[in-house]
């Protein structure tokens, strides 16, 4: 057996993994605790009088200005806070009844006259209330990592605590009760870090019937086109680059190896609490070989107290989708347990424009209902473990299994139909997390896992379907997309890890190692070979070891107005394979890799709420397994692959005011640069193909947004726009022809707006009727090389506009909230056109409800 060779792997891996002390800022989120039932009340207690009192519950919560001076000489303090609110909820008075001194008082009072709350209530009529309140200013990276998300690396400067115990102060002869709020969105505070990321909040997207895709083409600089309706594949563009390019991650770990292996587009979004979507420019923690950056996908990372959740949607085509989640802590054992499923299914029977042959074989437009299209997929996940231990902040074993199965109606340009070919994936695995923190100055963020999946292809159809679902001939030969027919089962067995290690030398000063070492072996069956004698193909050995380490120094500077991170990373790839020659002697193909790259990240803050970033990136991806070793059949192997590598760069401003009283204003403005070579394409017929390096591409361009939100958010107002110019910068090979080229079928201008209108108290004090739009506009583009041919035969992708409309009602219970809501897509029926002119579904009704305690 051929061994494993590492060069030059001691210089950074050994190093990162064996002589340094590991740490991570997970462990550090664990070390301030968050309190209990966070953002809710404790349960009402009765008055003497008979009437339940309500406490008031904290809408919005607002972060006060740490005081410069006491930052400086790193101060901190508790203010004692009387916060006095009239019948709306409205804070009409704020007393300093704790002061603390060094501009502490100020801050905390500056801070709370902008609280937002929903009013108290004696049974169902709202009352005034005084509030008390401890504000916390906390300068240690402790109370700062406590409002980052676990494993992520946002700014670590001291901040005022977002959480804190709060009593109903009740009338005389009444009972006092306790409340516990939760302040700020984590992920603001990752938006405004050096990082070059983009949070995208799912919150209101839970309560409509939107998939995950749908929201992030919301955002600037994304594009997702997709070859159908629920469940079809996806093309995930960021900044131009796609596919592959870009890596997509659950809570910091790979995707299609947490469960999810049917793409970004159809993880319920129910069970994501939010998106994070990285630029160009990929923090170390995540190990990953991203070519042009990254999307993680955070799940709900609270680990306290007892909650639970559940959301149905049915609608247009056949579609049915069902999520339901559940976690509890008992507080005093540590013990953590949380469970999450999900079941989609759609027939995708919506109506598309095709042309039909008649008896001669001549050509005419009809209109038609695909028949072949349906989507299967479910799966659960299942976590338990131990929080908060003296030996360990997080021991957290994970379990999960998902399976789904995708009918295909037709070919990639949509002109021939298939009435059984069909393809799925079965996958089940499993991680162990562990992390904690050492001397307050040294923490340890570990995860291992194993996932094993099942791939399944079937072409073995002998009738030729007409787009009318019947079968109109035999075949001489079967399969409907090729001959011979394939019956393929792939097997892959993935054996992952990943330490992240944080050292904090002083507050201003960080060192962060990252270790993530993968292995994949891939194995398979055709089960409808030609010669059953002969070999399988798909037998041959295919094992691929992936090693990506990173070093990380952050600096924080003049109070936190400058922040800069610097990093180096190491990727190594180690390719071991086997091949059928001639005779019938097989021999071994063997592929080593050794790559660096490096970038930086910096952020200026002029203001409170503005500042600047900067960010580089020499990145690089690591060719695939399939890309390496075909398919066995059509898709030939090449280990001479080379990765792929880019030098990505953004410049951007941004501006924040945070609440005023005029609104809270929110604007971005960012230009990019992606300059890549050696991209990967898949060329040659359809009898023998193989992956190459074939060209180079530049991408350039452009994003703006801005959002608006009106005092109380009764209205709120948004919008982005993007435009790109990628182009080939190939002078010579296949593509050299074509230099200068816009990358064909690739959109270059979109744009979104969106806007939402909402009314709290329409039939009870805690509900809201709100009323959201979002419109899509995406420029014409050519689906080929835009240099071939007179402009007026040329085939394009014509401009598309699609309006949605969504009608929510939310009524937050005591203990349970519900919401219903009714959503229409693509209200004119605008015709969508995808992946190479694929007709996408016209105007589709929705309607969903939700359930939270």
């Amino acid at each position: 057996m051929t061994s494993f060779h590492f060069p030059h792997l001691v210089c950074l891996g050994a190093a990162c993994l064996l002589s340094s002390v590991p740490f991570a800022n997970t462990a550090w989120a664990q070390e301030a605790r968050t309190p209990a039932n966070p953002g809710g009340p404790e349960p009402s207690q009765p008055s003497p009088g008979g009437d339940e009192l309500h406490p008031p519950r904290l809408l919005e919560f607002v972060q006060a200005e740490y005081p410069p001076a006491a930052r400086a000489q790193g101060r901190s303090a508790h203010v004692g806070l009387r916060i006095t609110l009239d019948a709306t909820g409205k804070v009409t008075e704020v007393e300093v009844v704790e002061p603390a001194g060094h501009g502490f008082d100020e801050a905390a009072r500056a801070a709370a006259e902008r609280f937002s709350f929903a009013p108290a209530r004696r049974g169902n009529t709202r009352i005034a209330a005084r509030v008390p309140y401890s504000y916390a200013f906390e300068p240690e990276p402790l109370a700062a990592a406590a409002r980052v998300p676990p494993g992520s690396e946002g700014a670590i400067a001291p901040q005022a605590s977002p959480a804190a115990s709060v009593a109903l102060e009740a009338a005389p002869g009444e009972t006092a009760m306790e409340v516990t709020i939760s302040g700020a969105p984590r992920g603001r505070q990752l938006e405004q870090s050096a990082q070059a990321v983009r949070v995208v909040d799912t919150e209101q997207a839970q309560r409509q019937s939107s998939d995950l895709g749908q929201v992030l083409a919301r955002t600037e600089g994304v594009a997702v086109r997709r070859s159908g309706g629920l469940g079809s594949e996806e093309r995930f563009s960021l900044n131009g680059l796609t596919g592959d390019q870009i890596r997509f991650f659950l809570d910091g770990l790979p995707l299609e190896l947490s469960g999810y292996p049917f793409g970004i587009a159809n993880v319920p979004v129910n069970l994501v609490e939010r998106a994070e979507i990285y630029r160009g420019v990929v923090p170390i923690r995540f190990g990953a070989d991203a070519l042009g950056g990254a999307v993680n996908l955070v799940s709900d990372e609270d680990i306290d107290g007892t909650h639970g959740s559940a959301a149905y949607q049915t609608g247009a085509f056949g579609t049915h989708r069902l999520s339901l989640a559940a976690r509890h802590l008992d507080e005093p054992s540590g013990v953590f347990v949380r469970l999450d499923g999900f079941a989609d299914h759609a027939d995708n029977d919506y109506p598309v424009d095709v042309e039909v042959p008649d008896e001669r074989g001549r050509l005419s437009p009809a209109r038609v209902y695909r028949f072949h299209d349906a989507y299967d997929a479910r799966g659960a996940h299942l976590e338990l473990g131990l929080v908060d231990r003296p030996w360990g902040k997080r021991l957290i074993l994970r379990a999960f299994v998902t399976d789904y199965d995708k009918e295909l109606q037709h070919d990639a340009v949509m002109t021939i139909p298939y009435g059984e070919v069909r393809y799925g994936e079965t996958s089940l695995g499993g991680s162990l997390h562990y992390a904690q923190t050492f001397a307050r100055m040294l923490s340890l963020d570990v995860v291992g896992g194993y996932t094993h999946g099942r791939q399944t292809f079937v072409d073995a159809s002998r009738c030729v379907y007409s787009w009318f679902g019947q079968c109109v001939r035999a075949r001489v030969e079967a399969g409907e997309i090729q001959s011979p027919p394939r019956d393929q089962l792939l097997i892959d067995q993935n054996a992952f890890g990943r330490i992240n290690a944080d050292i904090v030398l002083h507050p201003q000063h960080i060192v962060r190692v990252s270790s993530s070492p993968t292995f994949t072996t891939r194995t398979g069956d055709e089960r409808l070979q030609a010669d059953p004698m002969a070999r399988d193909p798909l037998t041959a050995r295919r094992d691929v070891f992936s090693w990506v380490n990173g070093l990380e120094y952050q600096l924080d500077l003049l109070d936190d107005r400058l922040e800069n991170i610097a990093f180096v990373k190491q990727y190594v790839q180690v390719a071991r394979s086997e091949e059928t020659v001639a005779g019938g002697l097989i021999r071994d193909r063997n592929r080593d890799t050794d790559r660096f790259g490096f970038g930086d990240a910096f952020r200026f803050r002029f203001l409170d709420g503005l500042y600047a970033k900067a960010s580089y990136e020499w990145a690089t991806r690591l060719p695939r397994p399939d890309e390496l070793f075909g398919d066995g059949v059509l898709v030939l192997a090449n280990l001479q692959l080379e990765p792929e590598v880019s030098h990505n760069l953004n410049l951007g401003v941004t501006l924040d005011s945070g609440p005023t009283t005029s609104g809270a204003w929110q604007g971005e403005l960012n230009g990019f640069s992606r300059n890549a070579d050696q991209l990967i394409v898949l060329i040659g017929s359809n009898r023998a193909s193989s992956y190459q390096n074939v060209f180079a591409a530049h991408s350039k361009g452009l994003e703006a947004a801005a959002r608006w939100t009106a005092p109380g958010e009764f209205l709120g107002l948004g919008g982005n726009v993007t435009y790109q110019s990628f182009r080939n910068t190939s002078d010579q090979g296949a593509f050299g022809a074509y230099e200068g080229d816009r990358i064909p079928n690739q959109p270059y201008f979109f744009a979104n707006a969106s806007a939402r209108l909402a009314h709290r108290g329409v039939a009870a004090a805690n509900d809201e009727l709100s009323l959201d739009y979002d419109l899509h506009f995406v420029h014409e583009f050519y689906r080929g090389w835009e240099s071939i041919g007179r402009p007026e035969f040329k085939q394009t992708i014509d401009s598309q506009l699609t309006h949605t409309l969504a009608l929510t009602y939310l009524v937050r219970g005591e203990p349970v909230t519900l919401s219903f809501s009714a959503e229409v897509q693509n209200l004119t029926d605008e015709d969508v056109y995808d992946a190479f002119g694929v007709q996408r579904p016209g105007r589709a009704a929705y309607f969903k409800v939700s359930a939270e305690l």
